[in-house]
């Protein structure tokens, strides 16, 4: 006798299972992940694709490093936390460089790894390791999952953790016991529900009464400076750092990666008569920016010893650190709001015949004029400036949207810096802070995918190049639009600069530490996996590769070669050797 078939099924809702690497891939897509950077393997290559499945693109990386420097930069250019995805154990560790970048450079960033299953550690299960005690030096939280139900709150609290006050990295360790855990899909969508959107800690507006205070500071000053750096960039300031400026007609001098918060060719810029500007300035409004090294820390003798600083810093451990005259605690664009607006019932300005401002102009015409007359010498074979002009007069003439600089290398990152323009907000990337050799190829990925609209152009010593240079292979894959100019010298700050009595021992017949293969061919390397290479060592061959890569947006590598005596040992910083 027939049996009738069985009708009744069961929703997807009701015998579903959601396992620990879908639930993190969804609960990223809640947090608001659209990118993630990193290295797939045991255990989460699952997570990859559960979080691709959920509407987060995720960028495959051959290293890393490269991928968590990818994922710093990201935080930096977007205001979100970059994403980086590594293997547990020595991926991990290879993924501390990109964290602790992102620490560094106080940029927003979380970092995910898996690690092995519970039961086993401390038995030297495979790649085991104590990844929240590696980690803890360079975070501002680390989290781990001990069951399936936290990852969602996990999620969440590390985002909104990166973002909240300094910007800073967070982490969360994902074992792989719990990526395998499973539970329904009605306990997921109430789990990813709850976590949702935690209400971050609000950033206090300083004290009316010390806002007063600073711009008293500033009106009464004799020869006031404004000193800005990416933490004004980060903050969007650009606005009101215009405003600011062009009302009181103060000079303003950028860090490096603060240039194009106003144009590098703006009136009242100081860059070109920095030693003056700091020297001599009275009064120093100093917003986003450290009193580190790149500032020489506020001391004598680059700075006055009477000189009173007002810092802006989202920061009040900062402040209490380094005791300015005046210090502002909060977001630098709204302090600077808050600044202007207290200027706005009481306006002041310096005017350009004002001594200080005819003294910084006069000095930086000087300084531009001696540039000049240098960059316009054509030396062959290549010395770092003749290349560096075709390069500006290149990317300069891309107009609006202008491209975003990546730079690297000691020689070519310095001069580069002097001689290449910012225009806009956000569009130059180097080693920051910490100054990190081998950050180039990954800012550059995290550029491309930041600002698919603007052009990505990486000015890097072959030094730096090497660092991440497989990474022209992830260009390729992705079609990123990026441009890479390698400074070809032959090695680390150039080739053997050894004198003949150095020249000696039992390994004197090998090549010098600081030289490399001569004449390599960096482009082929480009051409090895579909890109375009090009290799210049004439003006015409520069500016031929220029126009042409430019154009085509689509991946390339330029090998420039320059002469290998043309460089200096660390740049310009050989008084920290």
């Amino acid at each position: 006798m027939a049996t009738e078939p069985n009708t009744k099924t069961s929703t997807p809702t009701e015998s579903a299972l959601v396992d620990g690497s879908e639930l993190a891939g969804r609960a990223l897509a809640a947090a608001g992940a659209s990118h993630m950077f990193g290295v797939v393997g045991i255990p989460v290559t699952a997570v990859a694709t559960r979080a691709v499945a959920a509407g987060v693109r995720f960028i495959a990386f051959h290293n890393e490093q490269s991928a968590g420097y990818a994922a710093s930069a990201y935080g930096y250019l977007t205001g979100r936390p970059g994403v980086l995805l590594t293997v547990s154990g020595p991926g991990c560790v290879h993924g501390l460089a990109g964290l602790s970048n992102a620490w560094v450079n106080t940029w927003p960033m979380v970092m995910i790894s898996g690690s092995c299953d519970q039961a086993d550690f401390g038995k030297g299960d495979f790649q085991e390791l104590d990844q929240i005690a590696a980690v803890k030096p360079f975070v501002k939280l680390a989290l781990k999952a001990t069951s399936i139900s936290e990852i969602p709150r996990l999620v969440q609290t590390a985002f909104a953790t990166a973002c909240a006050g300094r910007p800073g990295g967070c982490y969360i360790d994902l074992p792989a016991d719990v990526l395998h855990q499973t539970i329904s899909e009605t306990e997921a969508s109430s789990l990813l529900s709850e976590a949702a959107n935690p209400i971050p800690p609000q950033i206090p507006d300083p004290e009316i009464a010390e806002v007063e205070k600073a711009v008293s500071l500033l009106r009464h000053a004799a020869r006031p400076l404004i000193v800005f750096g990416k933490g004004a960039a980060y903050a969007r300031a650009e606005g009101a750092v215009k405003k600011f400026v062009e009302t009181t007609g103060i000079p303003f001098l950028p860090t490096p990666m603060g240039k194009g918060l106003l144009p590098d060719t703006h009136e009242l810029a100081a860059t070109a008569a920095r030693s003056l500007a700091i020297g001599k300035c009275d009064v120093a409004l100093v917003v986003g920016a450290r009193l580190n090294w790149l500032l020489h820390f506020g001391e004598p003798p680059r700075w006055s010893n009477d000189v009173k600083f007002i810092l802006v810093d989202v920061s009040k451990e900062e402040i209490e650190l380094r005791k300015p005259h005046v210090g502002l605690v909060g977001d630098a664009k709204r302090v600077l709001d808050l600044i202007n607006r207290e200027i706005k019932d009481d306006p002041f300005c310096l005017g350009k015949t004002h001594p200080w401002v005819e003294a910084i102009s006069k000095k930086a015409k000087d300084n531009v004029a001696k540039m000049d007359a240098q960059l316009a010498k054509e030396v062959v074979p290549f010395n770092f400036l003749t290349p560096m002009r075709i390069i500006r007069d290149a990317i300069s003439a891309q107009g609006s949207p202008a491209p975003i600089l990546v730079s690297e290398g000691a020689n070519t990152m310095d001069v580069g810096r002097a001689v290449l323009v910012q225009s806009e907000p956000r569009t130059r990337l180097d080693a920051g802070t910490w100054g990190t050799m081998g950050v180039g190829l990954g800012y550059c990925i995290a550029a491309a995918i930041a600002e698919p609209n603007r052009l990505v152009v990486a000015v890097e010593g072959d030094s730096g190049f090497g660092f991440s240079a497989m990474e022209v292979e992830t260009l390729v894959r992705y079609q990123l639009p990026v441009v890479v100019i390698v400074f070809n010298n032959g090695g680390v700050y150039g080739g053997d600069r050894r004198t003949p009595e150095e020249v000696t021992g039992p390994h004197k017949d090998d090549p010098a530490p600081t030289s490399f293969v001569p004449g390599a061919a960096y482009h082929t390397l480009m051409e090895a996996f579909g890109g375009k290479g090009y290799r210049a060592s004439t003006p015409d061959e520069l500016k031929s590769a220029l126009s042409e890569s430019f154009s085509a947006r689509k991946p390339a590598v330029i090998n420039l070669i320059i002469d290998p005596y043309a460089g200096a040992e660390s740049g310009r910083l050989q008084h920290k050797n």
